[in-house]
């Protein structure tokens, strides 16, 4: 296995570097008959493509997706659907002074010693350019559950220290960085201009709430539904931690706290996050992602070369401030696509 692809009866694989003259995905196990065009995949790469808000890096693609296969007159055909997004601003001689200098916090060190040879443009296959085509398998994905009533919603809850204070659903359109509480959201944007002055990058957490999940989604064992998910989101570059329901606040309760009682109604708290013994009971699913900072700062920092000798490094050039928002929708795409996957594998077994 190359570590390219993921899933079993709804499988993506994709492909492309960051200043390659595309990246692109192609989606396995899609049921056929079901409604898909470009449009759909577009209004979610639009939410994720660079260039809005000041904490994104001011390239500017266009991240137009292209349907080469598996569809016919708008509908899915059951066959493999093959997507391609070019990309049309990347400026490659910007990289040429680090070509030999491995970067901090990239994966620069590590693909050298895996491959004995690595794109040094952007950061080839481990730039965070290779999500665009995850989100493009998203929306498929998205579309599968839908079908099945479950919808994904995902948020801000902290961004550079700063946490909310509450949270509103409603509040969350509101603001470019996708945060449930206005009040916070202005705090935040204050933190990235800080950083953003001073050369700086921040982290953040996301939360991902997958609403109206029949119970039943899940393997036994080694296919736990919240070991795949917590895979598919340890998979994106930025994150660096993958918490579900109570999460480490369940290492500090006792049974009694964190047991969920059972009534004839339901479950009266919701400390699993929506998953016992890696299957779904039917509960919201909840999960939160810690995700790193930005690692291409301007900050000097110190380094080494190919050859091991010592190098001091100000990264210049367009970066994003911090991966939120554009993290969002990534993370809504790798929850949907695990679901859209246990789903159809449900309905082998059950019907």
């Amino acid at each position: 296995m190359s570590g390219n692809s993921t899933g079993v009866l709804f499988r993506i694989t994709t492909w492309g570097e960051s200043h390659g003259r595309a990246t692109g995905v192609v989606v396995e196990g899609c049921p056929p008959n079901i409604d898909l065009n470009e449009s759909d995949i577009q209004k979610e790469l639009d939410r994720r493509k660079p260039g809005q808000g000041p904490a994104a890096s001011p390239r500017q693609e266009e991240d137009v997706v292209e349907i080469l296969s598996g569809t016919f007159e708008d509908k899915t055909t059951g066959t493999p659907i093959s997507m391609i997004i070019k990309n049309r601003d990347a400026r490659s001689e910007a990289y040429d002074e680090m070509k030999d200098i491995f970067r901090p916090g990239h994966g620069d060190f590590t693909y050298h010693k895996k491959y004995g040879i690595r794109d040094n443009r952007g950061g080839g296959r481990a730039s965070g350019r290779e999500t665009v085509a995850r989100v493009a398998a998203g929306a498929i994905a998205k579309k599968i559950i839908g079908h099945a009533g479950i919808q994904i919603i995902a948020y801000t809850m902290e961004l550079g220290g700063i946490a909310v204070e509450r949270i509103s659903y409603e509040d969350v359109d509101k603001n470019y960085l996708r945060c449930p509480d206005s009040n916070t959201a202005k705090k935040m944007e204050a933190k990235i201009e800080e950083a953003k002055t001073n050369g700086d990058s921040v982290g953040g957490i996301v939360e991902i709430l997958a609403r109206g999940c029949p119970a039943g989604l899940g393997e036994p064992v080694f296919n736990k539904i919240d070991a795949d998910l917590a895979k598919s989101l340890m998979s994106i570059g930025t994150v660096k931690g993958v918490e579900i329901g109570a999460g480490f606040q369940a290492a500090r309760m006792s049974g009694s706290q964190c047991n969920d009682p059972i009534t004839p109604d339901g479950f009266l708290t919701n400390n699993a996050g929506g998953i016992l013994a890696g299957i779904t009971n039917g509960d919201e699913i909840v999960i939160r992602v810690a995700c790193k900072p930005i690692s291409s700062i301007e900050k000097e920092q110190q380094t080494v070369d190919v050859n091991g000798k010592p190098v001091n490094i100000s990264i210049k050039g367009r970066h994003d401030v911090s991966v939120i928002p554009r993290i969002i929708p990534v993370c809504e795409a790798m929850v949907s696509i695990v679901l859209a996957d246990h789903l159809l594998r449900q309905r082998a077994l059950r019907g």
